[in-house]
């Protein structure tokens, strides 16, 4: 059991780091990427959904996106939905498809970048604490002996550190990806 909980909270920081990655992609960096557009939902038919599910994104050109919905009925909800995101698109509506021409990032909207990055990786190092929280209480709770019970609190605190570097690398990463021009 008690291998179990430096496993389980292992793979719950894997998780996290995951998670946080999956972000990060959605961070654009000048260039067209279809995964910029996951979090957009669509106002259809009454039912908020998910963009990719009503529409086919790909990339005709490197700075721009071509989203052709299967129902063409929802095109102007389609237009809509990414002006509202905040994602600093401009959809423009032809009658069939909607097109994004991704603008050139200006230094100002870099450092905006930057540091949505930075709150994300925040995030998950809180996310980390939390599973330490976790994992401690859980310890605790096993009722070990004194001198286990602290080897399994270093083995908690070490993962993560680890962590907390992976993600702090990860965020460096992408600081210079968006600052690169």
């Amino acid at each position: 059991m008690d291998f179990d909980i430096i496993k389980s909270t292992e793979d719950k920081m894997k998780k996290v780091v995951e998670a946080m990655e999956k972000r990060f992609q959605t961070v654009r960096a000048g260039r067209a990427n279809p995964s910029s557009l996951d979090g957009v939902m669509v106002n259809y038919y009454g039912a908020m959904t998910p963009l990719k599910q009503l529409a086919t994104i790909s990339v005709p050109e490197a700075r721009q996106l071509l989203i052709k919905p299967f129902d063409r009925s929802c095109l102007g909800a389609i237009e809509k939905a990414i002006f509202e995101s905040n994602l600093g698109y401009t959809p423009n509506n032809d009658g069939e498809t909607v097109r994004i021409v991704i603008p050139e990032l200006t230094e100002e909207r870099r450092r905006e970048l930057t540091k949505q990055v930075k709150a994300i990786s925040e995030e998950g190092k809180v996310s980390i604490r939390n599973i330490r929280h976790e994992s401690l209480e859980e310890i605790e709770r096993a009722d070990l002996p004194e001198d286990e019970e602290k080897n399994k609190n270093a083995a908690i605190q070490n993962l993560v550190n680890e962590y907390n570097k992976i993600i702090d690398e990860k965020l460096k990463e992408k600081d210079e990806e968006l600052l690169t021009v």
